[in-house]
């Protein structure tokens, strides 16, 4: 007798949590309705604990309204990247639920709500990108991808707005991503002309050319089917790695951006610029040795490394100039090697052809 009085005070006391957690949930919904989104949140922030226990109805009431509240906030610019997918992950779990309980009662509205908020984000994206705005960009176009990873044009725009805005790591990021996932760049890039500027643009979809086409800000819609990106994206996490001194990296993807290309002049210079950095880190120390004798011998050893890593770069260097010999660079920096190397022949010989 008393366990079952234990269960049915249990399930009263369910009950009654329930009809308090219902309440709570008009109250944010009367908030949010009222134009009140951050008072409607805190309400929403409160009770989240305690709709786990609740009943499957409940719990697609509080999520939908959670969805609404976060894209509400994103659609005002608080934070868009972040509030849009937790709006997603809220509209996700109304799916979720409803797929379980098999009353969808806001599953239509939220796989709605979920499309705008993709078309809104890349808009969004694309409007940052030409403000100048790339980290925002990159934010939007990376959350789009994470709701979204079929689309990966969008994971290709949030690096390549990274490496614009020279926010490296992100690019690093982002690009090691897209070479992960073998990202070639096949498909269709969107182009309008903007009827202001005369300028033609690029578009992340056809869904944002197409709704600037249609709001008469653009005309002239034309379709472009690019090369393959492979190239870019090896060259963009060599050049990332560079920015931030990681010379081992560095050198790694530019080796392998000659395997897909060996006529890449950049490549080259870059290898060049790497083998001329590590030497110079090989003189620092060699400048703050004293005159013992283990020093002494330090300093010799050193010193053979240096040259060591100077020669190097004499193969890039000459091969800059098969493919371009008259590119004076290349020729300046040859013959300041050769010179400093005592490899006169050499210094002759080149100074002579020119």
């Amino acid at each position: 007798m008393k366990k079952n009085l234990k269960i049915l005070s249990f399930l009263i006391l369910i009950n009654i949590t329930a009809f308090a957690q219902k309440d709570e949930i008009k109250e944010a919904q009367s908030y949010f309705d009222k134009g009140k989104v951050q008072e409607s949140l805190a309400i929403l922030k409160k009770i989240e604990y305690l709709v786990i226990n609740a009943p499957d109805e409940l719990k697609s009431d509080f999520y939908y309204l959670k969805g609404n509240v976060y894209k509400e906030l994103a659609i005002k610019n608080i934070d868009a990247a972040a509030n849009f997918s937790l709006a997603a992950a809220a509209y996700q779990d109304v799916l979720l639920y409803e797929n379980d309980s098999h009353n969808y009662k806001y599953a239509f509205k939220a796989n709605l709500a979920l499309k705008e908020m993709k078309s809104k984000l890349v808009n969004g994206a694309h409007a940052d990108y030409k403000e100048g705005k790339f980290k925002e960009s990159a934010s939007k176009s990376y959350e789009v991808y994470l709701f979204d990873k079929k689309d990966t044009l969008n994971l290709y725009n949030a690096a390549a707005a990274s490496l614009t805005g020279q926010d490296y790591i992100s690019s690093i990021k982002y690009y090691a991503e897209l070479k992960k996932i073998n990202y070639s760049g096949k498909g269709v890039v969107y182009y309008a002309t903007d009827k202001k500027t005369k300028q033609e643009e690029a578009f992340s979809s056809i869904s944002a050319r197409d709704s600037n086409i249609k709001e008469g800000f653009y005309e002239k819609p034309r379709n472009v089917f690019p090369p393959s990106k492979k190239e870019d994206i090896i060259i963009a996490l060599a050049f990332s790695y560079l920015e931030i001194n990681d010379y081992d990296n560095a050198e790694k993807y530019y080796q392998e951006a000659l395997q897909v290309n060996p006529n890449c002049v950049n490549c080259y210079i870059n290898l060049v610029y790497i083998k001329m950095q590590l030497k110079k880190a090989l003189v620092d120390k060699m400048d703050v040795l004293g005159n013992s004798a283990n020093e002494m011998k330090e300093y010799d050893k050193l010193n053979v490394q240096k040259d060591e890593i100077v020669k190097s770069s004499i193969p890039y260097l000459k091969k800059v100039l098969v493919i371009e010999p008259k590119n004076e660079d290349a020729i300046k920096s040859l013959l300041g090697i050769y010179r400093a190397l005592d490899m006169t022949n050499e210094y002759n010989a080149l100074k002579s052809s020119r």
